[in-house]
Order: C-alpha cells, then sequence, then structure tokens
C-alpha cells in the first residue's frame, strides 16, 4: 500500500531551536505568585496584543447579558483561509468573562473562567460576525454563561458555555499596571 500525495500551500516557517524571551531578573518567582485578578479593569485602549489582534468590540455590557461583534478577515485566518476557532473560544470566553465580572464587581469580586466549551458549527472567511453572551446561572461562587456567535443573516457560527468563579479582587499595586 502506497501512501498517499498530500498537496499543500507554501511551506510554514520551521524552527529548530526553541525561542527563548527575555525575561524580567526583577519579576521573582514570589512576585509571581502575588500575582491575581484585580478590581479595576483596564482600558480597551490598554489591551494586550493577543486582546488587540481577537478584536472583539463591545457594544452592551450588562450583569446577565454582553452583546458584541468580531470584523472578521485575512489575519483571524489559518493556513486554510478560515477564522482559526481560537478567535471565537477568545471571544466567547472574553464575552462571558465581562458579563460575569459585571454582575459580581458590586461585591469586591472578579470571574475568571473556569472551563470553555467552543462547538464551531460552520467555517467563515471574512465578515461581522454578532458575540451574544447570556447568562445561564449566577451563583455565590460560580457562573454559567451561554455565547453565541452567529452572521448578520442570525445563522449560528459557533456556540460556547463558560463556567466561571467568582474570586475576591485584589487592589490593585500602583508599582504594576
Amino acid at each position: 500500500m502506497t501512501e498517499p500525495t498530500v498537496t499543500t500551500g507554501p511551506p510554514l516557517e520551521r524552527r529548530d531551536e526553541p525561542v527563548f524571551h527575555e525575561v524580567d531578573p526583577d519579576q521573582t518567582a514570589a512576585s509571581l505568585d502575588r500575582a491575581g485578578p484585580t478590581l479595576e479593569p483596564r482600558s480597551f485602549a490598554d489591551a494586550s496584543a493577543f486582546e488587540k489582534a481577537v478584536g472583539l468590540v463591545l457594544d452592551e455590557i450588562a450583569a446577565t447579558r454582553v452583546v458584541g461583534h468580531l470584523r472578521l478577515g485575512p489575519e483571524h485566518h489559518t493556513p486554510w483561509g478560515i477564522v482559526h476557532g481560537g478567535v471565537y473560544a477568545t471571544a466567547i470566553e472574553s464575552a462571558a468573562s465581562i458579563g460575569a465580572s459585571t454582575a459580581v464587581r458590586g461585591r469586591g469580586q472578579v470571574a475568571v473562567g473556569l472551563t470553555n466549551t467552543t462547538h464551531f458549527l460552520r467555517s467563515v472567511a471574512s465578515g461581522t460576525v454578532r458575540v451574544e453572551a447570556v447568562a445561564l446561572n449566577q451563583g455565590r461562587s460560580q457562573q454559567l454563561w451561554r455565547v453565541d456567535i452567529s452572521e448578520e443573516s442570525g445563522r449560528l457560527i459557533a456556540h460556547g458555555e463558560v463556567r466561571l468563579q467568582n474570586l475576591d479582587a485584589r487592589p490593585r499595586r500602583p508599582d504594576r499596571d
């Protein structure tokens, strides 16, 4: 039996050596252990490069519902020309986390994701999709949110559920952003 022939596009960049990043020597293991969620939300202008690359735009934020959208294009593609599932998974977790944290902010808490189950139903290459997150259960210590991502026509592209833990927030330290 012969091996099947697989035809691919241009080869992906291969690195034979691991890539290492500079580590700030002032950031010791002890200081990393004290890291945790803070109550003060960051401005979206100060979002990380990862958050900016995903491009979730929030249109409505409430304690039980979050609505936003993504403008999808080539910058979100896999090598096969469709939007990477990680974009959807990130938007799902982000929308749920923002809504869940909004719900517990008055108690001095934030909500952090414990599980994210995302189902990819249809592939798209570009366009604007709607992200809608709705709280299914909001308990004292945990929350469950459902998030749907749909095309402008209303057709479902991805669906997810995120279980979140409500945690006491630590005050933001002035020496750390």
